[in-house]
């Protein structure tokens, strides 16, 4: 014991701290006791905490019924992943297993009491590294003032990561996916608690609350949060993102299929006929969302609003959504952290992570082949389809008492039916060097290339795209068993590569995936590659896939049903466009 008190020492008054110097040049370095690890040398500096055990030769490299023991432990811990500390007062510490076993469990000593804190951080699983797990690493020492003085410390350097969150908005369905929208939140509660964010919460009584609540806020309480948490699946993501969006963003309708020059062209081909076209983007075809009526809601977006709030602001530069997964599919949260965690999403929330997202804005300009021409606007982020994606959406809600399993019923029965749908599709052409890919199969990931380009600061009030300067149309027209449009590659547990395994979190495209008329058989088929890993869903004569920017749809039928991020949208036609980057996520992007 005097041996070790004499080492504890040295380094102490050799690396004694100087008052005059700030978190970003303080340097500490002391000897405590790592709870379930032993005694070890920490060093503190502007990245982290360090340490390494000191080498003692009973404790450390020891044999055992000739087994060497070696400590497998972490090294480090840096304040970019740590995202609280405690001071713990007085208490047990664990001294090295490996010392007891060392001694062939004889060990006088394997706990001992003194003044601790505990740093919490997370890990990531050695088997999917996109999972994250919560760890903490407790220090010991027999000096009250020392701990506290690294208690401060720490925390000085954990106020310098500006990009977290100090207050948020929380929205919990409780009746997400399996009813589990308020367990989840009552099983992450603490960390945010322990991360001393505040957070308002609003567990939400019926369809539509949280898209009123978020209608209705006015801009001056929505400065008051760093960013809205969405406790529930994508289609709760989605309402809360339209409730937010339709009365604050500012952008020229895309244009409507009567604005697209008519040609004739085969039916059941699959070749698409070229249009050239200039399109008028004048306000008179093209209006300011300035004064449209929302799903009834009767909110108009003021221009006081749209100066204050304008994208590309410098509340855009700041405010970030956050998703804690409790849905069915979970889709958004899979693209954008690879993992379908609540512990991974809160984490990635806490420490403030962030990534820019693509949003699809969808007019509706006729719900019925009789309408009255009247647009509707809706945004979706992750996906927009029609055919047999509407039809297994409409049949589902007839099951809504079967929970997520509903889905797979409807989407069996919907399959047997095997329905396909006259319609006629126009999108702009993108040429294959806009694509950023040349031809190449690039994945979005962490720190991706693609994804964190500047291109996302295009995303400006007079539309999503500055290359349809030149605007090259190209129309497809015939049965078709679906039509869809990933926003981004829409990755789930049925489908580990998404719809689009390519598609990104912010490139600025829609995919569009044409799926005419085909045999039964084929038909399942292209399913079966979809839920394959390493799977090639679109390499069938009967499926067409277009890198675009806008589209329009008409529909031939009496009905007509789309699929927006999970939520129903009847709609005979529509024009979509999509904004790169319109908001951004409390996410680091998707791990290997």
């Amino acid at each position: 014991m005097e041996r070790e008190q004499s080492c504890s020492a040295a380094v102490e008054d050799e690396f004694r701290p100087n008052p005059h110097l700030d978190a970003q040049t303080l340097i500490l370095k002391s000897i405590f006791f790592l709870d379930g690890v032993g005694e070890v040398i920490v060093t503190c500096n502007s990245d982290g905490l360090f340490w390494e055990l000191v080498d003692f030769p009973e404790t450390v490299g020891s044999e055992c019924l000739g087994i060497k023991l070696v400590p497998d432990v972490a090294a480090e811990v840096k304040f970019s992943d740590a995202y609280a500390v405690e001071f713990d007062d007085f208490g047990v510490i664990h001294k090295s297993k490996l010392a007891a076993v060392a001694s062939c469990m004889i060990c006088n000593e394997y706990e001992k009491q003194m003044y601790r804190f505990t740093v919490h951080s997370f890990q990531r699983s050695k088997s999917q590294p996109a999972h994250w797990d919560l760890t903490m690493f407790t220090f010991g020492h027999e000096d009250q003032q020392t701990c506290q003085m690294w208690v401060n410390q720490i925390n000085a350097s954990l106020d310098l990561e500006v990009e977290r969150p100090k207050n948020l908005l929380v929205f919990v369905n409780p009746k997400s996916g399996k009813g589990i929208g308020s367990r989840t939140w009552e099983a992450v509660a603490p960390i945010f608690l322990r991360a001393e964010i505040n957070t308002k919460v609003i567990v939400t009584e019926r369809a539509g609350h949280a898209f009123d609540v978020m209608a209705s806020i006015a801009n001056e309480d929505l400065k008051m949060y760093d960013g809205i948490v969405a406790v529930g699946g994508d289609g709760f993501f989605n309402e809360i993102l339209n409730g937010f969006l339709l009365s604050r963003h500012l952008a020229h309708y895309p244009p409507a299929p009567s604005d697209i020059v008519d040609v004739v062209q085969a039916e059941g081909n699959y070749s698409n006929e070229a249009i050239t076209e200039d399109v008028d983007r004048s306000e008179d075809q093209s209006p300011l969302l300035l004064s449209a009526k929302y799903g009834g809601s009767g909110l108009s977006t003021s221009a006081e609003n749209s100066t204050e709030y304008g994208f590309g602001s410098a509340f855009d530069r700041w405010f970030r959504f956050g998703i804690i997964p409790a849905g069915s599919t979970d889709a958004i949260v899979m693209c954008s952290t690879g993992y379908r965690d609540p512990i991974t999403s809160t984490l990635q929330i806490v420490l403030g992570k962030r990534v820019h997202l693509d949003i699809a804005q969808v007019v509706r300009w006729k719900e019925t082949p009789t309408s009255k021409f009247e647009p509707l606007v809706r945004y979706a982020a992750s996906f927009a389809g029609y055919g047999f994606y509407g039809d297994v959406i409409t049949e589902s809600e007839k099951f809504r008492w079967m929970g997520p399993r509903r889905y797979d019923y409807a989407g069996t029965r919907v399959f047997l039916r095997h329905s396909s749908y006259e319609a006629e599709i126009a999108y702009v052409d993108i040429k294959s060097e806009d694509t950023s890919t040349n031809g190449k199969r690039v994945l979005c990931c962490h720190n991706c290339s693609i994804c964190s380009t500047k291109a996302y600061l295009q995303h400006s009030n007079t539309g999503s795209d500055s290359r349809q300067d030149e605007t090259r149309w190209l129309k497809s027209k015939g049965r078709f068993l679906s039509i869809g449009a990933a926003v981004i590659s829409c990755r789930n547990e049925k489908a580990p590569d998404g719809l689009v395994a390519d598609a990104h979190l912010s490139d600025g495209f829609l995919h569009l995936i044409l799926i005419r008329d085909c045999h039964h058989a084929l038909y399942l088929w292209h399913l079966t590659q979809l839920a394959k890993k390493g799977g090639n869903p679109m390499d069938f004569k009967f499926v067409e896939h277009h890198k675009t920017t806008t589209f329009t749809f008409t529909s031939f039928g009496d009905q007509s049903v789309w699929n927006l991020d999970g939520e129903l949208f009847e709609a005979h036609q529509l024009s979509a466009q999509v904004f790169r980057g319109l908001v951004s996520l409390f996410a680091s992007g998707p791990d290997a």
